[in-house]
């Protein structure tokens, strides 16, 4: 019987796969995690208590079949566990890589809750479409028929690609727009290879064109094409841009040189990684070689910089937080490989003001004046760091920092990186668009089960309409809009309460 695959919880114990050592990792921006073998994932998988209501699925934003997949994995039947999560799931050995299992699926798996340990969903994801790979199982979309209807996508990222790749298997003519000189959005240039490598996301790419996607790379909507010009040239228009523009500090010496955004930081790595030259990475700017590096924030992209920094070579890497560790928004297992690489997290502080010395001149503190007397920028030389504690409950629950009077002091830095999060561009300004409906967080307002925005035909996906959130969210997101596209272009359009 099937069920005597399953129910080892009891008996085997939680397993991830093996993770490379610190010492080893720390030198190069590979995945840290060796593989699963066959029997290892077979064995994981049958941990699954197949229980009757799947909390794993219900906290999964794609509701992928978990249980399902994990039990035909227990029984060796890996092309059925494949089909089965490919069908809720445009890009399942992504999510496997990067998803925040902890806080999703498998923080609610309920063997979790009776004190067995979860089962290693995300390892066993990642396991079943790596070997679907191997073995010729993926396969491009071959649409039944060929469809006249076009749509146009802004934005090669996870929402994107994700619609793209739903409308081309239903025979849509599907072109993408983006500016960057690869598709992938964050999953290729926001990313750092050492949780996703870039093979992963670029045969993806490669297989969305083998399907029939074309691609306009290097095209900034409203500079190299105008907004009007691709609702012109498409029947409906999906826009999936993603947030890039990066909060930012209201303190002193707020741009002094040495500051840099995250997303530039990252952006550069990945590009080394690729080959690429990049000037601002050869110059030092955006290199953390031999320098004290001091990293502002506690989500998911601060972690990124600083193992980043660490491979790179930095002297010394710090995390300021405001809050505890128990109060940060990143993944507590992303705290916990950040710590064995070298990091050190400072908790409950955060930065008062930047000092900056004139290159060239003396060393001494110049806490207002960004230029010197020679005119050039000040180099940024320490951090005033402020420290905190947690106060009464904000609107969402959360303890709000406050400061401690008194207790700063100066933390040396050759490098700061700003990881504060992202916010929207203004794009109906950036774009020229006359009726293009935004909420006062500058989101693009859409009608979030239909994605359709105020402008007949145009639809609207992922961060730029939620904030910046997950990409398991923007894939959700891109396959339900596909869905209503497809309605919309065909006339079988679902009505959706507004």
């Amino acid at each position: 019987m099937a069920t005597q695959k399953m129910l080892k919880f009891v008996s085997t114990p939680r397993e991830m796969p093996v993770k490379r050592p610190a010492t080893e990792r720390s030198e190069d921006f590979h995945e840290i995690y060796r593989e699963f073998a066959d029997a290892k994932a077979a064995e994981q998988a049958s941990r699954c208590s197949q229980c009757g209501v799947p909390y794993c699925q219900s906290h999964c934003p794609l509701h992928n079949n978990i249980p399902d997949w994990l039990r035909l994995t227990a029984e060796g039947r890996l092309e059925e566990a494949y089909r089965v999560s490919q069908a809720t799931n445009t890009f399942p050995e992504i999510c496997g890589r990067i998803c925040p299992q902890d806080r999703l699926c498998e923080g609610n798996c309920v063997i979790e809750q009776s004190g067995h340990g979860t089962v290693t969903i995300g390892s066993i994801e990642k396991y079943i479409t790596d070997t679907a790979w191997e073995r010729g199982w993926v396969q491009p979309a071959a649409p039944v028929m060929e469809r006249s209807e076009s749509v146009g996508i802004i934005g090669a990222g996870p929402g994107g690609l994700a619609a793209a790749d739903m409308l081309r298997r239903q025979g849509f003519q599907v072109t993408v727009y983006d500016r960057y000189d690869r598709a992938g959005g964050l999953l290729t240039y926001g990313i750092p290879g050492f949780k996703l490598e870039k093979d992963v996301v670029m045969r993806r790419n490669a297989l969305l064109q083998d399907g029939g996607v074309d691609f306009v790379l290097n095209c900034n909507v409203g500079q190299d094409i105008s907004f009007d010009a691709i609702r012109g040239k498409h029947d409906a228009v999906l826009i999936a841009t993603g947030v890039y523009k990066t909060r930012d500090l209201d303190i002193d010496n707020a741009d002094a040189g040495g500051v840099v955004r995250a997303i530039d930081y990252l952006t550069a790595s990945n590009k080394v990684e690729f080959g690429d030259e990049v000037p601002d990475f050869e110059d030092g700017e955006l290199n953390a070689r031999g320098k004290r590096v001091i990293v502002i924030g506690g989500g998911d992209t601060a972690m990124d910089c600083v193992r980043t920094a660490i491979r790179q070579g930095a002297l010394s890497v710090k995390c300021l937080y405001r809050r505890d560790r128990a109060n940060m928004p990143g993944s507590q297992r992303e705290v916990q490989n950040a710590e064995e690489e070298g990091v050190e997290f400072v908790w409950m502080s955060a930065p008062g003001s930047f000092i900056g010395h004139v290159p060239g001149i003396a060393m001494q503190a110049q806490e207002a004046d960004v230029d010197g007397p020679t005119g050039k920028l000040a180099q940024i030389a320490q951090v005033r760091v402020q420290k905190m504690r947690l106060g009464a409950p904000d609107v969402s629950g959360r303890q709000s920092p406050e400061l401690i009077e008194g207790a700063d002091y100066d933390e040396p830095a050759d490098l700061v990186i700003k990881a504060l999060g992202f916010e929207p561009e203004d794009l109906p300004k950036l774009w020229g668009v006359d009726g293009l409906e935004v909420t006062r967080w500058g989101t693009i307002k859409a009608n979030f089960q239909t994605h359709q925005t105020s402008l007949p035909g145009v639809f609207a996906v992922g961060d730029i309409v939620r904030g910046a959130s997950l990409v398991v969210w923007a894939i959700r997101d891109g396959r339900e809009a596909a869905e209503s596209i497809a309605g919309y272009l065909t006339g079988e359009a679902r009505i959706a309460a507004e």
